[in-house]
């Protein structure tokens, strides 16, 4: 009896083993789902994305007609005082060349300013479209059991990947799908 319980024990203990290893075999196999998506492209081609460069270009159109407008008047200003300059005493003519002088920084510092200040709002805006595709892409893996999706641009971070691992255009359709369902709601409530 003893021998029958040592060669069961020596048996299980084997079958104990097998199916470990097996386990461990059949884990290793298992193939982690990777992709890969173009952030270029998934951003030039994101709906909102391309809104938000129409909206701020019109802003800098606007911005620019305004500009032009106030250097149009500033060159009149100055062809007067060049009409008017033969026959303006010494001292006149430098106080009104001071003058136009001092206006003409100002006039470039209020430009740059405001430059700097649509700039700065259109970058913000873009940082945080950005923020928004890097989400979807996260919660798109997440909800299609990839273990990584991969970002490339035009510096190549991905060299080389198979045929079928460039989910761009999966990705950009229900991107851009998600953001008419939220432009559908926004008009909704209004």
């Amino acid at each position: 009896m003893l021998i029958f319980a040592n060669k069961l024990n020596t048996i299980m203990k084997k079958i104990i083993v097998s199916i470990a290893a097996v386990g461990f075999l059949v884990s290793c196999n298992q193939t982690e789902k990777t992709a890969y998506v173009d952030n270029t492209e998934l951003i030039k081609e994101y709906k909102e994305m391309k809104s938000t460069e129409s909206r701020f270009n019109k802003k800098m159109e606007k911005l620019k007609t305004e500009l032009d407008s106030v250097a149009k008047g500033f060159q009149q200003e100055v062809q007067e005082y060049q009409q008017k300059a033969e026959s303006m005493s010494m001292q006149d003519r430098q106080k009104r060349e001071q003058e136009l002088m001092q206006k003409q920084q100002i006039l470039q510092q209020q430009q740059q300013m405001q430059s700097n200040k649509l700039r700065q709002e259109s970058d913000a805006v873009i940082d945080s479209l950005i923020d928004v595709v890097k989400d979807f892409v996260a919660d798109y893996g997440e909800k299609h059991n990839y273990t990584y999706i991969f970002g490339s641009n035009e510096t190549a971070n991905i060299m080389y990947a198979k045929e079928g691992k460039d989910i761009t255009d999966e990705v950009l359709k229900a991107l851009n799908k998600e953001e008419n369902k939220t432009e559908n709601a926004e008009e909704t409530k209004e």
